[in-house]
Formats: C-alpha cells, structure tokens, sequence
C-alpha cells in the first residue's frame, strides 16, 4: 500500500476570517489549516505548525506592512521557507509591487476567486517542492563533492580531503606540496575554516611576490624611520595572524635571512618590528605551501634544514589535474556556473566532443589554466551550448593530435599477431589472479567459455 501524501501545511494570518472563508473551504479538503490574528502571538503557531505557505491579510496602513516586513525577515533569520503570499483590500498596484520586492511570493486583491487562489497556491507548493529538493541536494553535493570551494571525487582527491579534515581539528603546522595552479590556497583555506581558528583572521603572504627589503617589512612589520618612506609604525602580516592562520605560499622562495627570522618567530612565537627590540607575542597557526622540492633545497643549501623540520610537520600533497581526470567534468560545469552567473549571461552547457577534448588535454597550468580557460569560453561563446570549436586553440590542436595519433604505426611496421597475442596474455593473466587461480571464475570474468579458457592457457603456457 502506497503512502497517504504529504498534505501541506498552511498558516493564514488574519482578522478578517469571515472574508477569507470560501478560500478557507477551498482549501480544507487538502491542506492542513492554521488560523491566527495579527494581534496574537504568532509565532508558536508558525513553530508547531512549519508552515509551508502563510497567508498573510494585509490590512490598509503602514503598521501591518511593517509587521509583514517583519515577519519576512524573521522567517529568514530562522531559515524558515515558508512561501508568504498576500491578501490584501488594497487594490493598488504600487501596493502589490512594495509586496513583492519585500519578499511575498504572489499578492491578491478582494474579491478573491476561490479556484484561481488555489491554483496559484498549489504552484508556490510546487516551486517550494522543487527548491527544497534543490537545495538537499546542493547540500548533499557539496558534502560528497567539495570541501570548502574544493571540489572533487577521484581516487586522487579523496585523501586528500580525509587528510584535511583531520589535521583541521589540530594545531599542528602543515606544509601543502603540489605543482602550481593545484588549488593549495584553496586547501590552506579549508582547513583554517574546518579549525577552531575560523573566527579569526586568515593572513595569506605570497613569499614570491615581493624583494627581499619589502617582504621582510611585510611579514614582521616595522617601526617608524626604520627605512626611508616608513612615516609611521606598521604591524606585520605575523601579527595580524594573531589568534587566526598565517599562510604563507611559495615559502620556498624565502632568502636565508628571512628563514633565519622566520625560525626565531616559530621557536619564540614572538616577533620584532624591523627597526625596532620589542618583542610582541604573537599566537598563530602556521601554514606554508610550494611547488617546489624542499628537499633538494636542502640538500643544496638554499633552504634551512630546521626550518624545513619546523614547518614540514604534515604534508599534503595535491594531485595535478592530468592525475583527476574524473574530476575535470565536475570543474567544467562549476566553473561554467559561477561565469554565466558573474557575467549575467544564460546558462551554457557543454557538448561532449568538448568535454573529452577537455578532459584528454594535459593542463600543464592545472586547475587555474582550466578556470581560466572555461572563463574565456563563456565570455566568447553566444550559443547556449559550448562546442570543440569554442574552445582555445591550444586545446582544440591537443585534441587534433591526440586523434590522429592514437593508432600512429612506426615507420618498421610492427607485428599485429604478436602485438595481440601479447595483449591476450595480459588480460588472461589479470584475469587468473583476480580469480585466485580458478579457471572457471577467470572465464567469467573474461567473458569466455571453459574450454576457451583451457586453450588459452595452453597457448600462453599459463
């Protein structure tokens, strides 16, 4: 026996309750029905009853505007959806619009027909339905598919996510590796925002970004007269850490000297203005990034090996986008997304020629070369769909080549028997250890017969 459905929930808020009768008898037969006055206290009712719609009497005046207003943005600072839609004796149309950019989801004027009001309350219920529906799953995406505005299900990524999240609930100083454009801000801030920190400030420094004089006033600040130009004392970017997360990308960069201050900071978790001798305490959670390979640095002497044990006490590595490839679909249409919406343009979809040649070509500049690139395709692209031809030159003679030479022959030749024999083996052998030997299980797998099996055994000597 299939289920009694869902009958929904209607609060109507008025004091005109005979006026609104043959609506009420309308709408008895399927909905549950809640009844108060704008004197009462409304909001136990609209507590117990988790209205999915309430109809609200708008009586002439500015004193019940006002208390409609009221009750649309109180409904939203509880993150109540209830779709309010107004009754109103006021027939003007300047009244309706004022309603309708406050927040009501339809406005209708006495006399109101019975069978019309139901009609367009049944189509709040449905759009409500639907937003709800779309809103548990964006939810459930973003707990599948993201973390923070990290975004991603491959094999590659899943550690990478578990990792976060556990060394976000500690205070330990984690270094994030991985080729440039992999999205290790991204990571950093994640896991400033998944820590007890997330209050606090998140101080982010480009160590690359900057010559050595100015980035050493950056970190640790300075005292007035310290240099020419310093009218006036300045707190460092350490300092402004203070109680948050210092992120410091590209720490590889750093000159010995600054390595040297920097250490002193960590070992003394105190730091000194440029200029000047008092110490200030400061308290922070230290993070660092590169793409480069610590330790040959070390091993060359262009980076301190104390410094590299200081801040190399986790490491996460972030896979290169040619290593997700899974998840190059998911980026796409994330970024497509967020590009229609920033430029007001239509929403675009992707064609899946242009998806495989997205998802063949290598992307030596990783997820920002991709960003970058599907932010040009939307600004250049006037159909709603994104075709090959749309894409970047670049990626478009990527997957030119790619087609061409997926059965290049060399200029010898080669044996085709052999090539397949060879083939053969591979997938029998494969097939036998997944089987732990058994034949018949191994023909299964290979889609094949037990008599076939058995000669292709003999004739692999397997």
């Amino acid at each position: 026996m299939s289920a009694a459905p869902t009958r929904t929930h209607v609060v109507i808020m008025t004091n005109d309750v005979s006026g609104l009768q043959p609506v009420v008898s309308k709408l008895l037969p399927d909905h549950e029905i809640y009844q108060t006055t704008e004197e009462e206290s409304e909001w136990p009712l609209i507590d117990a009853a988790r209205p999915d719609v309430i109809l609200y009497n708008l009586e002439p005046g500015a004193a019940s505007f006002r208390r409609f207003e009221a009750l649309v943005e109180r409904l939203r600072s509880r993150e109540l959806d209830a779709m309010v839609i107004i009754l109103s004796r006021d027939p003007r149309k300047a009244t309706a619009v004022r309603a309708m950019e406050s927040g009501a989801y339809d406005f209708f004027a006495h006399p109101i027909d019975p069978d019309v009001f139901r009609t367009i309350l049944d189509r709040a219920v449905e759009k409500q339905r639907i937003e709800r529906e779309n809103r548990i799953l964006r939810e459930q995406f973003q707990r599948k598919e993201s973390l923070g505005n990290l975004i991603g299900t491959s094999d590659a990524m899943r550690p990478v996510f578990d990792l976060v999240r556990r060394v976000a609930a500690a205070s330990t100083t984690v270094c994030i590796r991985g080729e440039s454009g992999t999205g290790k801000e991204l990571v950093a801030h994640a896991i400033h925002d998944l820590s007890e920190r997330r209050a606090r400030p998140f101080i982010s420094v480009n160590c690359a970004a900057l010559p050595e004089t100015l980035m050493e006033a950056e970190l640790f600040g300075y005292e007035k007269g310290a240099f020419t130009g310093a009218t006036e004392s300045k707190e460092g970017r350490i300092e402004l850490a203070h109680r948050g997360t210092l992120f410091l990308d590209e720490i590889g960069t750093l000159t010995p000297a600054l390595q040297s201050k920097l250490l002193r900071v960590l070992e003394e978790r105190a730091v000194i203005h440029l200029g000047g001798k008092r110490s200030v305490p400061v308290d922070f959670r230290l993070l660092t990034a590169t793409n480069e390979d610590l330790e040959d640095a070390v091993q060359e002497k262009r980076f301190r090996e104390d410094l590299y044990f200081r801040i190399h006490v986790v490491p996460v590595f972030l896979p290169p986008l040619r290593e997700r490839v899974a998840d190059i679909p998911l980026l796409i249409n994330h970024f497509v997304r967020v590009y229609c919406a920033a430029n007001h343009t239509a929403p675009k979809s992707v064609s899946e020629e242009a998806m495989q040649a997205l998802q063949n070509y290598r992307w030596p500049g990783n997820v920002r070369e991709l960003e970058n690139a599907v932010q040009r395709v939307v600004l250049m692209t006037d159909t709603d769909e994104v075709e090959l031809a749309d894409l970047p030159r670049d990626i478009v003679q990527a997957a030119s080549r790619d087609a061409r030479g997926r059965f290049r022959l060399p200029p010898s030749g080669f044996d085709l028997e052999a090539e397949i024999g060879a083939y053969e083996k591979k997938w029998v052998e494969t097939a036998l250890a997944q089987s732990s030997g058994v034949k018949i299980r191994a023909a299964k797998l290979l889609g094949v017969n037990k008599d076939r099996m058995k000669y292709l055994c003999r004739k692999h000597q397997l």
